[in-house]
């Protein structure tokens, strides 16, 4: 499974419920947030502060094999 920086936050979760805790880690308030249906994973770093490809190779991390 990969994630990019257009991918909305909420379909990410949906569909892999183990990224969650990424969020999570990150201190990204976006677990039952209503923006994150529009906002995308860039939208949400940048909101946050965050390192967008940290982020990323963190969610590619959580990922079950």
């Amino acid at each position: 499974m990969s994630f990019g920086s257009d991918d909305l936050v909420d379909d990410i979760m949906r569909t892999a419920p183990h990224t969650i805790r990424v969020f999570l880690a990150f201190r990204m308030a976006c677990v039952g947030c209503p923006i994150a249906t529009f906002h995308t994973v860039d939208d949400a770093c940048r909101e946050h502060g965050i390192d967008r490809e940290k982020f990323l190779a963190a969610l590619v991390d959580r990922v079950p094999a």
